[in-house]
Formats: structure tokens, sequence, C-alpha cells
């Protein structure tokens, strides 16, 4: 019989652990298949480890996962979506905004024969007006400049199958943008829609820093746009510096005109250092990126098991 593996990454959750597992027990039941629920504590600072373990001596189907530190959330599920063994995986948050009455649809997509079914996640009018629509910025930047169409208000609440997994799994990057590598893999992938409902506790620990990383990461990790357009501008300033050169030339050889200019000496020496300077930031992006990859250090370290009795022997976890 197949089996759904669920992957929860957990960041200063406890108090809504239990709400969470108690919906999602509900919803699993009336599936009817074998799962379990693996719950992957990124480096939390309050008790969440502590009721995971409790969680996993009341309830069989929960396993548990404790890195040695917080690593960021893109690595916590990939950690989770290296560890377990079903036949289908299903990726989601655990404050309930991924609501788990929607895993039988996700289920039922599957069984149609899809490969991947991600969801697709509606703006609702608590949305705040920065994050919506930066979000639509940048997916519309990243599909302008990317080989490879990511759609807009997709969320990492998914079902991947087990052939889709693998693939995932044999990609090493350590700038991990799950989003844009789902959709290269490629295979046979299908949307379904969903309103996030409200928190039932807390506050989103996605903050404006780590949207800018993630953003980045994905920019860099899946177009080389950036260092054609610092090219580009290099270009261009040649371009305008050659064409100021002439007008200069011309000032002085054919006017009474020529005049010292400070303003206009200043203002070409302030465009092609901020040029220079950006076109500096671009290739040093990227430098860093391959920097962390020639390392080859493990993409995250395990601190604590629980009911996992054979983990992965990868070279990226420990």
């Amino acid at each position: 019989m197949m089996k759904i593996s669920i992957v929860v990454p957990v960041y200063n959750e406890a108090e809504g652990l239990p709400r969470f597992l108690e919906a999602l027990y509900s919803v699993m039941h009336a599936i009817g298949l074998p799962w379990t629920c693996l719950f992957v504590d990124d480096g939390s600072v309050d008790d969440s480890w502590a009721v995971i373990e409790h969680l996993s001596r009341d309830y069989s189907e929960v396993l548990g996962l404790r890195l040695s530190r917080n690593f960021g959330h893109q690595v916590a599920l990939s950690a989770g979506i290296e560890h377990v063994d079903g036949d289908a995986v299903i990726t989601m948050d655990a404050d309930l905004q991924h609501p788990p009455d929607l895993i039988p649809q996700l289920v039922a997509k599957w069984r149609q024969g899809f490969n991947i079914v991600n969801t697709l996640r509606a703006n609702t009018p608590d949305t705040e007006w920065f994050k919506r629509h930066s979000s639509a910025l940048f997916y519309l930047l990243l599909n302008k400049i990317s080989d490879i169409p990511i759609i807009p208000a997709a969320a990492d609440f998914r079902l991947l199958d087990r052939k889709a997994v693998d693939a995932l799994l044999s990609m090493p990057e350590r700038n991990r943008f799950l989003r844009g590598m789902v959709s290269w893999i490629g295979f046979n992938q299908t949307y379904v829609p969903f309103v996030p409902r409200p928190r039932t506790h807390g506050s989103s620990k996605f903050t404006l820093k780590k949207m800018i990383h993630l953003g980045l990461d994905g920019v860099t990790s899946f177009s080389l746009a950036p260092l054609r357009l610092a090219l580009m501008l290099g270009i261009g300033s040649i371009g305008l510096a050659l064409a100021y050169a002439i007008y200069v030339l011309w000032v002085k050889l054919m006017t009474d005109y020529a005049q010292p200019g400070w303003a206009s000496l200043m203002g070409v020496v302030l465009f092609l250092g901020g040029v220079q300077l950006m076109t500096l930031g671009i290739f040093g992006e990227y430098l860093g990126k391959i920097f962390g990859e020639t390392k080859h250090r493990p993409l995250y370290f395990v601190q604590e098991r629980i009911g996992i009795l054979n983990p992965p022997d990868r070279k990226r976890s420990s």
C-alpha cells in the first residue's frame, strides 16, 4: 500500500504543534493510507523539541529531526525530504496557514498521475501591502530573466512523488530556492489554489532580511541576467564616456564656450564609479555563491532523531 510522508519545518512553534497535529490527524485518518509526519526542528529556542518528543510518544505516526542550529526554512525542508521514505512527500508549515484539509485534493491529483502537485496562495485582505506587491514584483522580474517559468504565489506547500523527490535530492547546491528547483526538475506538474488561514498563534518568522536572502538565491540560482546586466552597463558607460569625449572635443575646437566644468566632471566620475561598484557587487554575489559551493560543507547537521532508524547516507547531511 502506498505511504504518505509529511514534512513540517518547525522554528519556535511549540504552542501550535498539538493543534496542527490534531487537524492533520483527522484528515489523514480519512484518507486511509499509511502516513508519517516528520517535524524538523530548525534550531528552535523555545520548547518545540520537547513538544515533538511528547507527541511522538502519543502518536506512532510522529517522527522528529532536530538540527544542530537554525539553518533556515529551505534547508529544514530539504533535510526533512531527505529523511522520509514515503511514496509521496507533502511539505507544509505548522502554523495552519497551509490548511491540512487541502491534502485530500493533493492526494487526488497525485492518484490521477501527477508527479508534483503545487499549491497557489491567494492574497487575503490582511496580507501586508508591502509583502503582496514585493512578491508580485519579484516573480515578475524572475520570470523575465529566468529560462525556467516559476508560477507567482506558489507556496512551499506541495506534494512530490518519489520520482520527483529523488530528482530533487540529486541536486546538491547549498543555496536552495525550492520553488525554482521544483520547477526546474520538470515532470508532470499541476496546481491547486488555496486561501491561507489566519495564524492561530505567534507571528511570521519570515523577516524582511530572510525574504531578501531568498530572493537573491532565487535570482542568482536560476539566471545569469545580472551578470549580463553588468556587462551591458559597462558597455553603455563606455559609450556615454566616448560620446561625452566627442562633445568636449567639439566644444574645445569648434566653439569659444569651453570653460572649466567641475559639475559635469563630478557627474561623470560619480556615474562611472556607481556602475563599477554595482558591477563589482553583482560579481561578488555570484563569487560568494561559488565560494560557498566549493567548500563542500554539509548542508546541515542533525543533533537528535526520533523514530528514524536508518538515516540517509548522503554527503550533505551528518
